[in-house]
């Protein structure tokens, strides 16, 4: 279980890095690499992650290049209600937030947006040149950051996941607009089959629905009693030992 790797590629400035989930966002990926490296011979290189495991690719939506490139983009918008939710995925665990989104609907009556984060690393590149030429121009319209056109008007908790480690979607939440929790495979590392390794680092659909409903009720909006009932009905042992330290 490789936990580490994009934060490596974070350090490097020319270094592009991105998780994609379908084929359709490799191949813009691929394409704006060839692009840049090659047609224009820019000094850059691409990070890119690609995992083993086999499901269904769907076609591209309509107009969501810009955003696979920029980093993240709307996948699927939930129903309506009053208390919702914020789910994020990166790379092939997208499709776990994709099935605590249906948990969270069909059990609990949630409905939630779900975003396709391509890349932690570019949104966060955004938005540190979007603030430092915010500050550097004091006097000017400030700008937004990629993620603040993105989120502004969506309501939270918003909760990320990845295979990796929590730093990676921890380094943009501080422009996440309200509470914002990440999962990520923190610990020694494990070889065993993906399933196996989602809840053995907690971050498999189950606990994506959990963290979503704790934010929830610690945002007021619905009841911890809802939290606890959720954890015995998706049997989640709440003692279990901490996978960071196993």
């Amino acid at each position: 279980q490789d936990g580490h790797s994009l934060v490596a590629s974070s350090t490097i400035p020319n270094c592009r890095s991105y998780d994609p989930t379908y084929a359709y966002e490799l191949a813009v990926i691929i394409q704006d690499g060839l692009r840049r490296m090659f047609g224009e011979q820019e000094n850059v290189f691409y990070y890119i992650t690609c995992m083993n495991e086999n499901y269904t690719h769907p076609a591209m939506p309509t107009g969501v290049e810009d955003g696979i490139l920029r980093g993240m983009y709307l996948l699927r918008a939930g129903g309506k209600g009053k208390v919702r939710a914020q789910l994020m995925g990166s790379g092939t665990i997208l499709r776990e937030v994709i099935g605590a989104a249906d948990l969270l609907m069909e059990d609990f009556d949630i409905p939630t947006d779900v975003w396709s984060v391509t890349s932690f690393n570019e949104l966060r590149r955004d938005a540190l040149e979007t603030e430092r030429w915010n500050q550097l121009h004091p006097s000017k319209a400030q700008r937004k950051c990629y993620i603040e056109e993105c989120l502004t008007d969506r309501t939270g908790p918003f909760i990320a996941a990845t295979d990796y480690m929590k730093i990676i979607a921890d380094q943009v939440q501080r422009w996440i607009p309200g509470r914002f929790i990440s999962l990520g495979t923190d610990g020694y590392g494990r070889s065993d089959a993906r399933k196996a390794l989602r809840d053995h680092f907690e971050v498999d659909k189950r606990y994506i629905a959990v963290t979503a409903l704790k934010a929830l009720a610690d945002d007021g909006s619905i009841d911890h009693k809802m939290v606890a009932k959720a954890i015995k009905k998706l049997g989640i042992d709440p003692d279990r030992p901490d996978p960071v330290t196993l």
